[in-house]
């Protein structure tokens, strides 16, 4: 699976997104404040940085407003779509995570991906999004985050998945197979579960190099400097018709992997993505319910 000398925690913990936590959906704002729109409108549980996208924070003091006289130069950049929810990161040039509700309807419909094309995300600052020139000749797939074919239901959400927003350099061979599988297996959870809510994002990883210190190195791609992950994550978040939540979490190298290895293999310990991440699910998940099972390499599901 992954090679020793990357450094992922493995210790057993628990761990959506930066990530999710309840609030009333009637709340739910995008970056102008208005009222969000498509799938983040729909979420039971929402990215607590839609709050900070809002509007700049209050600064510190009594009532001072001197530090954001001329603006802050950034906050969180969310995006609600009609098929998922994203959190764009500006350095990376492709998003900190994505997230998607899976089920039967969303699964079934006419939509055509021959008739979708890749294409920029106008909504990104031109300095900081990637082109389709990015990717052209660059060795890399141009890979969903949130997949194509996880909805059919509507070819307008489907067309979405193609921002390159969505989009990260993803290693032919991982997306055209075990990545592929992975996102086949989360199709077919969507028909035996209620909701499969899928997260799904890039790694940078360090690694030991020959002077025994730790780096993260990684590739960059196009004028753009388009960020290769080390790694990829999914996490997925079932809710079964009992009622219990189930939480898988996946980890795949940036690399050829042989799909003929079991996707149980791939299996990591929550912890190990929110440490590596940055990112929170347990906690939030837990503040909406107690009844959640953690499915692990070895576990019985």
């Amino acid at each position: 699976m992954l090679r020793a000398r990357w450094a992922l925690p493995f210790a057993v913990g628990a761990g959506l997104g930066a990530a999710l936590a309840p609030r009333d959906r009637r709340d739910a704002r995008d970056p102008r404040g208005e009222a969000a729109e498509g799938l983040l409108a729909r979420l039971p549980v929402l990215p607590a940085v839609a709050a900070a996208a809002a509007g700049p924070p209050a600064p510190p003091g009594s009532g001072r407003t001197e530090l954001s006289k001329y603006g802050l130069p950034g906050l969180a950049q969310l995006r609600s779509r009609e098929s998922y929810v994203l959190c764009y990161d500006p350095r990376s040039r492709s998003a900190l995570w994505v997230i998607e509700q899976l089920n039967r309807d969303t699964l079934s419909g006419a939509s055509d991906r021959a008739a979708c094309d890749f294409q920029e995300d106008d909504s990104v600052h031109e300095y900081h999004r990637a082109t389709n020139a990015d990717y052209r000749g660059s060795g890399f797939d141009r890979g969903h985050l949130a997949a194509a074919a996880n909805h059919k239901w509507s070819q307008k959400a489907m067309r979405d998945t193609f921002y390159l927003s969505n989009i990260a350099p993803q290693n032919p061979h991982l997306n055209q197979n075990a990545w592929n599988n992975l996102e086949k297996y989360c199709r077919s959870l969507a028909k035996h579960n209620r909701n499969v809510y899928v997260c799904t994002g890039p790694l940078f990883l360090p690694r030991m190099e020959g002077d025994g210190k730790m780096y993260v190195k990684y590739q960059v791609i196009g004028k753009n400097n388009v960020a290769v992950p080390t790694h990829f994550f999914k996490v997925l978040i079932l809710e079964k018709e009992s009622g219990e939540i189930e939480l898988r979490s996946y980890v795949m190298p940036n690399s050829p992997v042989d799909e003929k290895i079991p996707l149980e293999r791939f299996l990591v310990p929550i912890e190990s993505i929110e440490r590596a991440s940055g990112l929170l699910f347990v906690p939030n998940i837990l503040r909406r319910t107690s009844n959640l099972k953690a499915i692990t390499a070895g576990s019985k599901s």
